[in-house]
């Protein structure tokens, strides 16, 4: 198995320093499988190539009876993986370059840190999707995929493609981020693991896709691929990427599809439950929606569980509704409907809306909520509409309470006032509950590595920052405020969420 890794950055030879792998020497790692090499087929100042191959001891392989692997079917002699890229050669990168997919580089951090030209090159590659999954998986990341099939026989055209390309990447990005890219989607291209899938699994994927896996168009096919379909780790991983995005679910609970090439796979769900790629997403039912179910610490025993951070904050609001004694609320920038769904479960919430700007978000809260089966006195109860958070609207009025959670983030800063006054002057309800992330929590996310939490935040406060700005609404619309933590509220740093509670002042005559 052989892959390229080559740059034009001049001196093009400081490709070395950042892969930790020195240009004038052969160097060999010794893996479960056999034998991977690194070494340099060029090495000048306007152009160096880095080339790591990874030759396979079929002995070793032949001892590999644990292997999940589809291809081990075909044999313990016969089979293509001493040729093609598969998830041997992520696992012989990841340990080669261990520390160059870090980005550390003490000798040229600040060369690691940015993008810089990069061509990658993988002869053969299996492609369960053929080259336009290729595209599909690297276009979004920044790379100009080239992808060309590798036909079954080249004197026998007829016979037609065989599930292989040739693969050849181009662009400018960060080289640790185009490693964690061939680790995460060289397994997923092959739809095949050649080892048994465990709990740690979600660990390595979460940590691989920092920064670009919750923001892919494809992240469902990647989770679900690169997991094995194991139901359990899929969930997990959702949980995970819901807890660090801020449960954005435009973003991590991905639509209905079918996977480019899918075959029947089993997995670990039983029998009678839909499998991913062919049925419901995971989500589609209420109760098994991402990020809703307990997952388990990584390295924890059996038992222990941990309650994702947006199960509490919802579980928060609808205590605090309950508290004030709300009969009818408005969910402001209501998503995917997670928050309508547990205020719709309680009768005594009598009439319950939903408000988000983007139609897709509605369609989905629509479906989440099974508007087409439920009961018509239940029905009658919801309301969901389009809307604009910083556009005077009347069907925003008339609420006993409102509820903003993790919405005001998304916001430009220039447009929050607009908002106040949408919400706070013109709606007015007695109540409305504001739901935001700590920035200062962030510190205890080691994958954020001063990052935000979500792509698409437009800003994170600190508790500061979050109370100077509670305070202005409300001297500006005559509201009083409780802020509480949401989440683990911790000594130094605070808790993950922080909440504003304000209720309207009486009106003076």
């Amino acid at each position: 198995m052989l892959l390229t890794i080559s740059t034009t950055l001049r001196p093009a030879t400081d490709l070395g320093f950042l892969l930790h792998k020195h240009p004038d020497r052969v160097q060999e790692f010794e893996q479960s499988s056999g034998m991977a090499r690194v070494f340099y087929p060029e090495a000048g100042e306007d152009r160096c190539t880095a080339a790591l191959l990874l030759e396979i001891d079929p002995v070793r392989l032949a001892r590999s009876r644990g292997s999940s692997s589809p291809d081990f079917s075909l044999g313990q002699y016969v089979n293509d993986r001493p040729y093609a890229a598969s998830s041997l050669l992520a696992s012989a990168l990841a340990d080669v370059f261990r520390t160059a997919r870090t980005g550390r580089c003490a000798s040229r951090q600040a060369l690691a840190d940015g993008p810089i030209p990069l061509e990658i090159g993988l002869p053969a590659l299996p492609c369960r999707g053929g080259a336009d999954l290729a595209h599909r998986l690297f276009g979004p990341l920044g790379w100009e995929v080239g992808a060309e099939a590798v036909p079954l026989d080249p004197g026998f055209p007829e016979w037609g493609e065989s599930r292989y390309v040739r693969l050849a990447l181009r662009g400018n990005v960060r080289l640790a981020d185009a490693l964690n890219h061939l680790y995460v989607l060289l397994p997923v291209l092959d739809d095949a693991k050649h080892y048994w899938l465990a709990g740690d699994e979600v660990d390595k994927l979460v940590r691989a896709g920092e920064g670009w896996l919750a923001g892919h168009p494809d992240k469902g096919l990647i989770t679900r691929r690169y997991l094995g379909r194991r139901w359990a780790l899929t969930r997990a991983a959702f949980a995970r990427l819901a807890e660090l995005g801020d449960d954005v679910e435009e973003s991590l609970d991905p639509p209905v599809e079918e996977e480019p090439g899918a075959e029947a796979v089993s997995d670990d769900r039983p029998a009678d439950e839909p499998r991913d790629n062919l049925s419901d997403k995971p989500g589609d039912k209420p109760e098994d929606k991402p990020g809703d179910q307990p997952e388990d610490k990584p390295g924890d025993g059996a038992g222990e569980e941990r309650v994702p951070l947006n199960t509490l904050r919802r579980e928060a609001v609808v205590a605090v509704l309950r508290e004030v004694g709300a009969r009818t609320v408005l969910d402001l920038g209501c998503g995917s409907g997670q928050l309508l769904s547990a205020l719709l479960a309680d009768p005594a919430f009598a009439k319950v809306a939903g408000m988000d700007v983007s139609a897709r978000a509605l369609a989905m809260a629509d479906r989440r909520l099974r508007t087409d089966r439920m009961p018509d006195a239940k029905r009658a109860r919801l309301e969901l509409f389009q809307g604009s958070l910083t556009y005077t609207d009347a069907r925003l009025a008339g609420y006993d309470a409102a509820v903003l959670m993790e919405v005001v983030e998304h916001v430009d800063p220039p447009r929050l006032p607009a908002l106040e006054r949408v919400v706070f002057g013109t709606a007015r309800p007695a109540h409305v509950i504001v739901t935001t992330p700590n920035v200062e929590h962030n510190v205890r996310y080691e994958l954020l590595a001063g990052a935000r939490r979500h792509p698409d935040h437009r800003f994170e406060w600190s508790r500061a920052e979050f109370a100077r700005w509670v305070a202005g609404v409300c001297e500006t619309y005559g509201y009083a405020a409780d802020v509480r933590p949401v989440g683990e509220d911790d000594p130094e740093v605070g808790p993950p969420t922080q909440m504003a509670v304000f209720s309207r002042r009486e009106e003076r005559s």
